[in-house]
C-alpha cells in the first residue's frame, strides 16, 4: 500500500513531539487540557437539537453566551468562530453601516482596513503618540479622539485597539466619554484582552461594542473569539455576524468556549493572578516595558533588547518560542497555563543570553502618513503589480505596509509612498534589497523585472 504524504500534519506532530516552551497564541500554550473532551463525538451540525448560532435562539448555544455577556457586563454577546476578523467586520457593519465615514486607530488589524474597503468606508486616522524610550507607539489619547470628531461631525463610529501587540492599554472610559458626548459608538479591538476583565480590569464595559479573541490569552482553539454589545440585540448580532461567518460554525470551538469560560472561573483567575505576579517580576529584572506612564496588560512580558531578531532566534533554538520580535523588542504572551516553572525556565534563558546587560536598540517614531489618494475600496479591488519596495517612490500601496516596530502601518492601502516613508523603512531594517510590494496598476507603468513585475487584473 502506498501511503500519500501529510506534510502539514506531520509538520506540527514533530514540532509537538519537542515539547517546545511556547509563550505565544494559542492561550493554552499546549499544555492545558481545556478542549471538549471527546472532540470527534462533539464535532455536530444543525440537527434540530444542537441549536443555531445564527438562528432565532433559545438554545444551549444562546444560554452560553448569556453566560459570557454577564460575566463581562454586557447586554449581549456572540460567538465567534472565524477568529476577531469575523467580529472587526460585523461590529464595523453594525455601527458604522455602508459608505459612512470611522475614526479608526492608525495601528488597526488588517481585518480593520479591509472592513473599510468591504464597506467603504471614509477613514479618518487616529495616530498614537511616540514613546521615545520604549521604542513604541503609546496610547490612543482621549483629546485626538475629540479633536477629529469635533472636526468631523459625520463621524459615527470610532474604532481603536486596546491592548496593543506590546500591551499598551489606553483609557477606554474617557475615549468612551468624549465619543457618547458626540453621539458617536465606540468600538474596541480587543483581540488581545479577552483575560483582562477576569483580572478586574473594568476598561471594556464603557464600550459600545468588544471583539475579543478567545484563542489568543485564553486556553481556547484557535479562531475562538467573542463579539460584545451594549444597545444592540442578539437578531442583530446574529444577522450581521451570519454575513461573516460559515454557516455551518464549528460546534467544537463554540463548546470550547462555554468550557473555558468556566474554567477560567474555577481555576484560572487564581493562575493568572500567579502569572501577573511572574510577569511584575521578570519586568523589574530585565529590560521591559513597565507600567507608568501608560497602563499594561499586566501578564504581557515585552522586552527591551540590543537585536529583537537575534535573542528571538536564540530562544528558539532553546526551544523557547515567543510571539513576536521587532528590531528592539520580544514580545512573549503569558497566561495561565504558565505556572512557575515554565517561568523560571524561560528567566534562565534570558540570564544566559544575557538580556540583563542589553541596550536597547533604538526604534525611530514613523514620519507622518502619506497623503490618501485612493479610498481603501478601490484600493483593495484594483488591478496590482508586485514591485521592489526601493523602486516603489509615487507608486499608491495596494496593502499595508507594517513592520514592527512601530506596529501600526507607515503605508496604508490607498496612500502614495513617499521619499520619507522608503527612507525610515530602510532606517529600521525593512526596505531591503529584494523587498517587494503591491502597489495599484494603472496599465502604462513599466516593471522592474520580469520576476517581480505582474499584474492581477481583479475587478474594480
Amino acid at each position: 500500500m502506498v501511503f500519500m504524504p501529510t506534510p502539514l500534519y506531520d509538520s506540527l506532530k514533530n514540532l509537538a513531539g519537542q515539547n517546545p516552551l511556547r509563550f505565544d497564541m494559542p492561550g493554552h500554550h499546549g499544555v492545558l487540557q481545556t478542549a471538549p473532551l471527546g472532540a470527534l463525538a462533539l464535532d455536530f451540525t444543525e440537527t434540530g437539537y444542537t441549536g443555531d448560532l445564527f438562528g432565532p435562539g433559545g438554545d444551549a448555544i444562546e444560554a452560553a453566551e448569556a453566560l459570557w455577556a454577564e460575566r463581562f457586563d454586557f447586554d449581549s454577546c456572540l460567538f465567534l468562530t472565524g477568529g476577531s476578523t469575523q467580529g472587526i467586520h460585523t461590529g464595523l457593519a453594525l455601527l458604522a453601516g455602508a459608505g459612512g465615514a470611522v475614526a479608526l486607530d492608525r495601528g488597526s488589524h488588517r481585518s480593520a482596513y479591509h472592513a473599510l474597503a468591504l464597506l467603504d468606508l471614509t477613514p479618518h486616522y487616529l495616530l498614537r503618540p511616540w514613546l521615545d524610550q520604549e521604542g513604541v507607539a503609546g496610547p490612543i489619547r482621549p483629546e485626538a479622539v475629540e479633536e477629529t470628531l469635533a472636526k468631523h461631525l459625520e463621524i459615527k463610529t470610532v474604532c481603536i485597539t486596546s491592548p496593543t501587540y506590546y500591551g499598551i492599554l489606553s483609557d477606554l472610559p474617557a475615549i468612551a466619554q468624549v465619543c457618547h458626548a458626540y453621539g458617536a459608538k465606540l468600538m474596541v479591538d480587543g483581540a488581545h484582552g479577552a483575560h483582562l476583565p477576569f483580572l478586574d480590569y473594568e476598561g471594556y464595559r464603557a464600550a459600545d461594542v468588544v471583539v475579543m479573541s478567545a484563542h489568543k490569552t485564553l486556553p481556547a482553539l484557535g479562531q475562538s473569539a467573542l463579539l460584545f454589545a451594549n444597545s444592540l440585540t442578539m437578531a442583530e448580532l446574529r444577522r450581521m455576524g451570519s454575513v461573516y461567518g460559515s454557516s455551518s460554525p464549528s460546534y467544537l470551538l463554540m463548546a470550547g468556549l462555554d468550557v473555558v469560560r468556566d474554567y477560567i472561573e474555577r481555576e484560572g483567575i487564581r493562575r493568572y493572578k500567579e502569572t501577573v505576579r511572574q510577569v511584575a517580576r521578570l519586568r523589574r529584572r530585565f529590560p521591559a516595558l513597565r507600567p507608568g506612564k501608560v497602563e499594561l496588560d499586566p501578564t504581557r512580558l515585552t522586552l527591551q533588547c540590543a537585536d529583537g531578531f537575534a535573542l528571538a532566534e536564540a530562544l528558539r533554538r532553546r526551544n523557547i518560542f515567543p510571539e513576536m520580535a521587532d528590531r528592539g523588542h520580544v514580545v512573549f504572551l503569558l497566561t495561565c497555563a504558565d505556572g512557575p516553572g515554565r517561568v523560571e525556565t524561560l528567566e534562565r534563558a534570558l540570564e544566559e543570553l544575557g538580556v540583563e546587560r542589553q541596550a536597547p536598540a533604538p526604534c525611530p517614531p514613523p514620519p507622518a502618513p502619506p497623503k490618501q489618494v485612493m479610498r481603501p475600496r478601490q484600493a483593495l479591488f484594483a488591478s496590482r503589480r508586485t514591485l521592489l519596495l526601493s523602486r516603489s517612490e509615487g507608486q499608491v500601496s495596494a496593502g499595508q505596509i507594517a513592520p514592527y516596530p512601530p506596529g501600526v502601518p507607515v503605508v496604508a492601502p490607498g496612500e502614495r509612498l513617499e521619499k520619507k516613508h522608503l527612507v525610515y523603512l530602510k532606517e529600521i531594517g525593512y526596505n531591503k534589497n529584494g523587498t517587494t510590494i503591491e502597489v495599484v496598476y494603472n496599465g502604462t507603468e513599466k516593471g522592474d523585472h520580469d520576476e517581480t513585475d505582474h499584474c492581477d487584473r481583479q475587478p474594480r
